[in-house]
This record gives C-alpha cells, structure tokens and sequence, in this order.
C-alpha cells in the first residue's frame, strides 16, 4: 500500500471541514475509503495495544525452572555490626592536694592491685593543721563535759551525806548550798609537840591517842608533820603533828583528846576533826528534778546527788555540743586530707599512662596516671531500631578483630540500652558486649561481632529464591503437598502453588515450618533475585525444625508483604485482576506466567 497517493489535505481539520462542501461526509467516504480503511485499521491496533492489560502481557517464554527437594539443614539469622574495644573499667588518678611528689616508683605497662600506694606527697604543712584541730578537739570535749556535768551535783568525798537543803522541785541558784557529805570512818588530831622532838617524828609512825574525859586510850597514826617550827603561847618552838584515828562510832568534833609519841606528850589537847567533809553548791541556777541519795544515806567519791534542769542549762549544754561536733568534722576533715597526701590505685589493673615523676610540683587537680582494668574487655555496638528487639542479655556473640588473623572471640551480652540515639531518621540502640578471654586484644581496636538472632537447627528448608510472595512455593503436581494447592493462583503446567509457613531465612536457605515435606520436588527459576527479606525480630533459639519462643515476621500478600513473583516484571503494581484477559493465542500456563485469578 502506498500511503502518498492521497489527496489528503496537509491540514486534516481543513480536509475535513471541506468535505460537506462536496457531497458530505458519505460521499467524501465512498470517495476514499480506499486509504481510510487501513488508517481506521492501523488506529485501532495502536488502541488495543496501549490499553491492554499490562499483566496479561506474556512472562518470558526462555524461563527455566530448577527442581529440587526441601532439604534439612541449621539455619541462623545473624546479626553483624562493628565496634571499637574498650577496658573494663578506666580510672584516671588526680591530685587531690598540692604539693611535691617524694615517691612514685611505679612505670608504664605495671600491673597493680586495687590499694597499692602510687605517689606519696609532701604533708607537712598538713600536719601542722592536723595537730592543731587535735588540740582544738580536745578542748571542745572537755567543754562539753563541764558543762553536760553542771546539771549535776557530785560527792566530792565518800561518806554520809549528813546534810540536804533541798527538795525535790525546789529553785537553786547557781552557788547554793544542797547538802553537805562527811567521812567520819577515820577522825583527825591536830597537836602541837616541842619542835626538838617533833623534828624527828615520821609519817606512818604509831601514837597513843587518850580521850579527855574518859581517859580512853586510842591508837592513832601520824599523817603530816610540819617542816618548820612555830612559837607558840609562852616562848615555846612547836611542831604541828596530825594523827588519823579510826572511828568506831563514838568519836564526833566535839571529843578532845591528847596524843603521846615515843614517850613524847603533846602540849595540850585538841578537838577531833572529820578526816573529809563537804559542803556541796549547785554549780548553775535550775529546778531540782530529781534527788538519788537522802540525807544519812552513804555515798562513794563522784556519785551524783542531786540533778537540774533549766532552760539556761539546756541551751549551755545544746551550744557546747555544736563546739564539739563542729571540731570533730574539722578534725575528720584533716585526717581525710592528711590520706589524700598518699594516693594509692583505685582498682586493680594496668597504668597505660603515667603523667607525674618524683620531684614534680602538684596542685590540686593535677593528672598523674591512667589506670586500665582488662580483666575483660567490652565494646558498644549500635544496633537499628528493627533489629534491637531481638536482642537480650546473655546472648552469645561472636568476636572478630582484623588485627588478629584467623582467631574468634566469644563475647556476651551485658547490657541493651532503653535509650536510643537518633540521627537522619534513624535511630539506633548501645548494646554493650563483654569479652573475657582477650589474648591479643587490647583496647581501641576494631572488631566485628556477629551475634546470631534466630536459628533453626535440624530445619526443612528450600532455597530463598523458591518462596513467591512471600509465602508460597511452586510444587511439581506430583507431589504429596499437592494436596494442599493454592486454587486461586495459577501456576505453569505440571505445577501448582502451596502456601507454606516460613521460619529462620539466611542468605540462601529460609526454613519451612510447614505446608512442605521432604518428599516434595519444588521448583524456581535460579536466575530470579527474590525481595524477600526475612528477619526474625525475637532473638529465638530454634531446635529441631521448631520455634522456641517468639512470632514469625515472614511477609505474607494478604497482609500488605512487598515481595514479588519471579515472573513479574516492573510492571507487578497492576492488580491480578487484570489479568483475566491474556493475549490472543497465548497461554500463561505454557510460557511459565502465573495468573492470580
């Protein structure tokens, strides 16, 4: 056909415009339908074409399927992220005093214990203070002794307590006298002796003491002589000599009495006098609360009597206190700088760095060393927000560092964050992973841990490129879980599709839970590159083929999963539906297309 023989305007709109002009539409027609004809033709095609449903176009006739049978094997999900090692713990040693360094004998790569004595500084002006709040210490608890001790009124000396002024709730004044106390279980003779012969009398020494009146003679011992002479009455040189004497009972201040020593008579009698007496005072002004011992009542040295109680009392004994405990605290203050002078190792570990020598200068704050515990070593790792949730601590991690050639570490899960870190959109989770054994590893290397998240041991499993849209696989029709055929998908002849629950994919296999047998002879075209992207999210252990634990995210069509058939082609979005009416003369079941109905 030659197309130029027209007579066809260049203009069609004019050509067409012009035609009623000549006979009308009918006649221009049976004028040309010679060239019209194949024009209407040639649209027509061209329509059918551009407006055909796209999934009916034919898949590619050259597919070639593989055929295989579900094998059994372990399938692991890992998880694979790199860190940076860090110690166990690190401590950097500061100054907390200045001063000069006079010990510090330690060097680099040492290991030390937790304790051991790294530097010593000078402390002498330190002790200096020390000594002072010591003495500062001191007088503030004896303060506060007096003062606690003034609500009391004590026996000055043991013995009777033959006199109490007051009563209980009676008001005192600080100086008043409350009672009084005598020891009358020995009596005292004052006597004066001529000098000459008094001169050689001794303490200790026995006299014969008579009694005026009943002329009872008592045995006495003497106390106390005087050094010197005296004049007495008459131009006489005397000695005053003291005897003690024991009291039966009888003896009172009233009774007088001579002495004889060594044949040697006093000059002239004396009265007797108790051996101690007391006249107690209140020591502060207060109320009587409360009295221990009433009067004729035995006492010892130091008993309390009597107690206040007053206001003035009470704020005398609160202020002292405060005096006490403040020195105390400056005291504990100085010994706890005084310890500051030593300074010994935080922890146990190795020094990485020593930045002070003997000699130098210290002010406080100054860096002296870097102590690094490597008993263990730990690196972080972050992890994506879609994959932290299938870790958990105690997971076994698998350690490996370019730094040292063929050898694997075991590692362990020691902590996941709660907090995440966002940046771009994305955010990602610190998961902290414990090393133990560490031979030739050392902190800020590079490392790689691969930690396996679900595994599946003793698994069926088929080749990742055979599970279609996410949950089906293609089955030879002699097959027993054939039975169990999708009806609704179309599949190429010989073959049916079986929906199949999936389970722990890797990065060839992916688990089959159920839906399959070993006895099944499945197929799949090699050359395809599934989008499947199965990620168990529970950190599951998996043990014969089963889950232990957790829920499968293997994506599913009917619940919006994104994978796609290996036949489809960029054109997939367009809904099966549409595919109802295929190209003329070409069946899918023959090319290897599959039609979902």
């Amino acid at each position: 056909m030659i197309w130029n023989k027209s007579k066809q305007p260049a203009d069609p709109q004019q050509g067409t415009a012009a035609a009623p002009k000549k006979g009308g539409a009918a006649a221009f027609a049976k004028k040309n339908w010679k060239w019209l004809v194949p024009v209407a033709i040639v649209v027509l095609a061209g329509g059918w074409w551009l407006l055909k449903p796209k999934s009916a176009k034919p898949a590619n006739v050259d597919t070639s399927y593989t055929e295989v049978m579900p094998e059994t094997r372990d399938v692991s999900n890992t998880l694979s992220v790199t860190g940076t090692l860090n110690p166990a713990n690190t401590y950097s040693v500061k100054s907390l005093v200045s001063g000069k360094v006079l010990t510090g004998s330690f060097e680099e790569g040492d290991i030390v214990e937790e304790g051991t004595v790294l530097y010593t500084v000078d402390s002498s002006d330190a002790t200096t203070k020390v000594e002072q709040a010591a003495i500062t210490l001191q007088q503030a608890q004896r303060s506060y002794d007096k003062t606690v001790d003034r609500q009391y009124v004590r026996a000055e000396v043991a013995g009777v307590v033959s006199s109490l002024k007051v009563n209980k709730g009676d008001e005192v004044k600080s100086g008043q006298e409350v009672a009084v106390v005598r020891d009358s279980s020995k009596m005292n003779l004052v006597l004066e002796f001529p000098a000459a012969d008094a001169a050689n009398f001794s303490v200790g020494q026995t006299a014969e003491v008579t009694l005026d009146g009943t002329f009872e003679v008592l045995p006495g011992t003497i106390t106390a002589v005087t050094g010197t002479d005296a004049l007495s009455t008459g131009n006489l040189l005397t000695r005053t000599v003291t005897l003690s004497v024991s009291n039966a009972g009888g003896l009172t201040t009233a009774q007088a009495a001579t002495a004889t020593v060594n044949g040697v008579s006093s000059i002239a009698a004396a009265n007797f006098q108790y051996q101690a007496e007391r006249t107690l005072t209140a020591l502060t002004s207060g109320t009587v609360t409360a009295i221990n011992v009433r009067e004729g009542g035995n006492v010892n040295k130091d008993d309390i009597i009597l107690t206040l109680s007053g206001e003035e009392l009470t704020e005398s004994i609160q202020s002292a206190s405060e005096t006490l405990r403040g020195a105390e605290l400056s005291m504990q203050n100085m010994q706890d700088t005084m310890d500051n002078y030593t300074i010994t190792s935080p922890i146990s570990g190795t020094i990485i760095e020593k930045n002070a020598k003997v000699g130098d200068a210290l002010s406080t704050g100054s860096d002296l060393c870097i102590i690094y515990d490597l008993s263990y070593l730990e690196m972080t790792i972050k992890v994506d927000e879609l994959q932290v949730s299938s870790l958990k601590v105690g997971q076994s991690v698998q350690v490996t560092a370019d730094a040292v050639k063929d050898k694997t570490y075991e590692g362990l899960v020691t902590r996941v964050s709660m907090k995440g870190d966002t940046s771009g959109g994305t955010t990602t989770y610190p998961v902290t992973v414990r090393i133990d054994e560490t031979t030739g590893l050392r902190p800020g290397m590079n490392a790689n841990a691969e930690i396996v998240v679900a595994q599946a041991k003793n698994a069926l499993t088929v080749p990742n490129a055979a599970i279609v849209r996410g949950s089906y696989v293609l089955v030879r029709q002699d097959s027993p879980s054939a039975v169990n055929a999708d009806a609704s998908m179309s599949a190429p002849e010989g073959y049916v599709y079986v929906k199949v629950k999936t389970g722990v994919s890797d990065d060839n296999y992916t688990q089959v839970t159920s839906g399959l047998s070993e006895s099944d002879t499945i197929a799949y075209d090699p050359s395809s590159v599934s989008s499947d992207s199965y990620y168990d999210d529970g950190g599951y252990d998996y043990s014969d083929g089963e889950v232990i634990g957790g829920t499968e995210n293997a994506a599913d069509p009917a619940e919006g999963g994104e994978e796609m058939l290996p036949e489809e082609t960029e054109n997939a979005e367009e809904p099966a539906a549409d595919a109802e009416e295929p190209a003329e003369g070409i069946d899918p079941a023959e090319t290897g297309a599959v039609v979902v109905n």
